[in-house]
């Protein structure tokens, strides 16, 4: 059983950059909400913090939503409006499939690709050429599971001849990634997401994003061209039926972007020294974790009940990770959230815990 002298460690929490936003270092607000949707009054502070985002990511305009889910539900319903077929990457989170399923229900063609490969995608593409159907890919810019920043440049390269559009859902990259990657630091500069680290932009990009990971502000975003975001307004559903972001929202999302203004070069360093730790001392330990440089890294035993039985044992020794599904046909899985707040100590106990050996602080 866990001793009460030890302090459980939490390695299931998304807050990746560590940030947390207190209500006394937000500004103060009069009003929760407005109790009116976005599309009859929208607040001022929307507006700043929707240009903020637009300006990180590399993007002319940017609109808030309450989650992307609401993002991804309003988006594919203008696009079932269109002559359009989806191509959707195989390994796509599922948010974004559900505002594909909607476009789906209306009749529009949705083809699936094999994960972050851009050669099937041109295949799919051009064996659909007859239905003269503008492309519309969807994937995630940067993939948890297997720790790779999608081919974006190679997609775009199949559908700008074809004058499509692409979608990325960025949740996982926004304030991870950023400009100018290097050996020393995988993540980049400035957290603008996937399109800054790739160095790419464009008309025909449209990024869907949640704060709640890296910044950790229960707020969307969409980002891409004013002709597309003023379209979104125009035709958004939800902008008229659901309620915006609350104060509460914006104001931890300004917080956030004032913290990764300040300092967030510095996090995203820290950050990275803890996953490459993580990777260096499970490996001297025997043992593996996929993920890439991501800061969700993820254990693969053997078989099912392996996993249970690990997840159990690391429980019993104040080690909290995520016992995940299996997918796929494959095994299920252990994850490993590592976030900026967590020690030295923390991964060196954790990488204990899974190599079954004591752990001596300072050893």
């Amino acid at each position: 059983m866990l001793s009460n002298r030890t302090t459980p460690i939490d390695f299931t929490s998304s807050l990746y950059l560590g940030l947390c936003h207190a209500s006394e270092a937000l500004r103060s607000w009069v009003s929760f909400t407005t109790g009116k949707p976005a599309a009859l009054e929208e607040s001022p502070d929307a507006r700043r913090i929707a240009a903020r985002l637009a300006r990180l990511q590399g993007c002319e305009q940017a609109t808030l939503a309450t989650s992307t889910l609401h993002a991804f539900w309003d988006l594919f319903g203008i696009f079932d409006r269109r002559r359009v077929a989806i191509y959707v990457d195989g390994g796509m989170y599922p948010i974004a499939r559900w505002g594909v399923e909607r476009a789906a229900a209306h009749a529009v063609p949705v083809r699936e690709f094999a994960h972050q490969d851009a050669a099937d995608l041109e295949v799919r593409v051009r064996r659909d050429a007859a239905l003269r159907r503008t492309p519309v890919v969807v994937a995630d810019g940067f993939c948890t599971a297997c720790g790779s920043v999608a081919p974006i440049p190679d997609y775009l390269a199949t559908i700008r001849a074809r004058g499509g559009q692409l979608v990325i859902d960025d949740t996982q990259a926004l304030g991870i990634l950023g400009q100018a990657p290097g050996p020393g630091t995988p993540y980049g500069r400035g957290g603008g997401g996937t399109l800054r680290w790739h160095g790419v932009d464009g008309a025909d990009v449209l990024s869907v994003s949640s704060l709640a990971k890296a910044f950790g502000a229960p707020v969307a975003v969409l980002a891409g061209s004013r002709r597309d975001i003023a379209c979104f307004e125009q035709h958004s559903d939800t902008r008229v039926h659901c309620s915006p972001p609350s104060t509460a929202a914006l104001r931890a999302a300004e917080h956030a972007l004032a913290i990764n203004q300040r300092c967030g070069d510095v996090l995203r360093q820290r950050l990275w020294d803890l996953v490459r730790l993580f990777q260096v001392l499970l490996r001297r330990a025997g043992r593996t974790a996929t993920g890439g440089f991501s800061p969700m890294q993820t254990i693969v035993p053997c078989t099912d009940r392996d996993a249970t039985r690990e997840h159990q044992r690391l429980m019993q020794a104040g080690i909290r990770t995520i016992l995940r599904a299996p997918e796929h046909g494959g095994n299920a899985r252990i994850g490993v959230l590592i976030t900026a707040r967590h020690a030295r100590h923390d991964i060196e106990r954790a990488v204990a815990a899974l190599s079954g050996t004591p752990h001596r602080r300072g050893g």
